[in-house]
């Protein structure tokens, strides 16, 4: 059955209860003090010598998915709109570049535009989660604010590929224990942690390329959690990619700010009055052991092979799965039902889209595009495909709602259940709990290239600049300014 929005949030705060401890809004204030310094002194003490080698080749695959999505995204009317805007401020004079165009603009601008640009086809990567109470897939697309500014500020200083990679780790690390340790209500009443939490990664990144001290660091986290921001309730429009950038230059707004003396608070993670606590009801200091292992070795981070919610693509791994195997058609299609965990519907809000902006957080969408054309790429999700008569009855075939074997199954995975009743009176079931990307089924360097070069093909990029940037960010470590890099985007 279809849920309406009212019946999944009831649902939803209903179930926030049962999640466990981590979930009670009104736990007491743990006794852990200086937490705040402790993610500072990270930031400090963590120099690319300090990351392992599986880490530095994870990074590389969502550095080059980040700018590959850069580019895509750059042809998006909100990047249109975004650079429209930064040229009526008269901001156009300056050391980094605006991904796909010839703009230059100071880092805080253009860490701003080129988050829009990671986040405005919804296809960047998505933090998992490590804890069996934590939603699964519910957590942060780590590497729009992060990526975004660090890149820009790399462009800046004229930095090297190891000092990119440096500061984007220490940032996605940083976002990511974050993201982990606040209790789950955060995601769940409404907080997008992408503007949140990502607001920490670029502030992380910016005081790492400044090689500031512990107090100031602690002292520009705590500027960047006054400016943390994002609601989920803008989910299929242009606000969501608006919070990865604005969380991307808020971080360096912080930075800069910090540097040239303004004060803020040294504990405004833990304090009862801070991010933690404000923002979710509390949270679990053990989640905060920062490199301890590394989230990108564990529990690791997905890469999307479809512009839309990650909560919909085991659900369309498997399906695509079962068209091949079963030649499935769809004229033999009579209805879809689709049953996931409880979780699920409440990102994936968009019953009856009629934008493709709403179509990436509507499962009916995701398996309708793919009964009829069998492929879901950025060429299929726009305005006109989503309003085709024949895509709107294919989407009403579709029932999607909370299957109590998914229920069963836990929110440490993304367990989606499908019948496909044929009109032949066949009944074609399947499962799936992870999806391509995720590091279950995990895409190799080769396989994110051939996802940039499709991007860089929808920006109309020239294919020789795309192969130097695929050959760039491979042999990263050895790139001794990052601009080598920046001039071919």
């Amino acid at each position: 059955m279809v849920l309406t929005r009212r019946e999944i949030a009831q649902i939803a705060l209903a179930g926030a209860g049962a999640l466990g401890g981590h979930a009670q809004s009104n736990l007491p204030a743990p006794a852990s003090e200086g937490v705040t310094l402790r993610v500072a002194e990270f930031i400090v003490g963590t120099h690319y010598a300090d990351l392992p080698p599986d880490v530095i080749a994870l990074g590389k695959k969502s550095i080059l998915d980040g700018i590959g999505l850069a580019l895509a995204g750059s042809v998006a009317q909100s990047s249109r709109i975004a650079r429209d805007y930064l040229s009526s401020l008269g901001v156009t004079h300056g050391n980094a570049t605006v991904v796909g165009s010839p703009l230059k603009c100071p880092a805080r601008f253009v860490a701003f535009a080129n988050g829009i640009g990671m986040h405005a086809d919804d296809y960047d990567d998505t933090q998992l989660s490590a804890a069996p109470d934590r939603v699964y897939g519910l957590l942060t697309h780590p590497t729009s604010p992060c990526l975004s500014a660090a890149l820009a500020l790399a462009e800046t200083h004229g930095a090297s590929g190891r000092d990119l990679m440096t500061a984007y780790h220490v940032g996605v690390e940083v976002e990511c224990k974050i993201a982990e340790a606040i209790n789950p209500r955060h995601y769940q009443d409404g907080f997008h942690s992408t503007g949140t939490c990502g607001t920490f990664a670029s502030a992380a990144a910016a005081m790492k390329f400044a090689g500031a001290g512990v107090n100031a660091c602690a002292r520009a986290l705590g500027l960047a959690a006054s400016q943390s921001a994002g609601l989920r309730e803008n989910f299929g429009t242009m606000t969501k990619p608006f919070h990865a950038g604005r969380a991307a230059e808020s971080g360096i707004v912080a930075a800069d700010l910090i540097l040239r003396g303004w004060t803020a608070s040294e504990q405004i993670l833990e304090s009862p009055t801070g991010f933690f606590h404000a923002a979710g009801g509390g949270y679990d200091p053990a989640a905060l052991r920062l490199g301890q292992p590394w989230t990108f070795a564990s529990p690791g981070v997905s890469i999307k092979p479809f512009p839309s919610g990650s909560l919909s693509h085991p659900a369309m791994s498997e399906l695509l799965r079962l068209i091949r195997a079963h030649h499935i058609t769809a004229g033999q299609v009579e209805r879809l039902d689709v049953g996931t965990n409880k979780n699920v519907p409440t990102a994936l809000i968009h019953h009856r889209p009629t934008t493709s902006l709403q179509a990436k957080f509507s499962m009916e969408f995701c398996m309708a595009v793919l009964l009829l054309y069998g492929r879901a790429g950025l060429n299929e999700f726009t305005d006109a495909i989503v309003n085709r008569p024949e895509m709107q009855a294919m989407i009403a075939r579709v029932r999607f709602g909370v299957h109590p074997e998914a229920e069963k199954a836990g929110y440490d995975k993304m367990a989606s259940i499908l019948d496909i009743h044929l009109k032949d009176g066949r009944t074609i079931s399947g499962r799936a709990d992870f999806a391509k990307g995720s590091p279950q089924d995990p895409m190799s360097y080769e396989e994110v290239a051939a996802k940039f070069r499709d991007c860089a093909r929808f920006a109309h990029w020239p294919a020789a600049k795309a192969n130097d940037i695929v050959e760039a960010v491979r042999q990263l470590e050895h790139v001794g300014n990052v601009r080598t890099l920046t001039a071919l985007l």
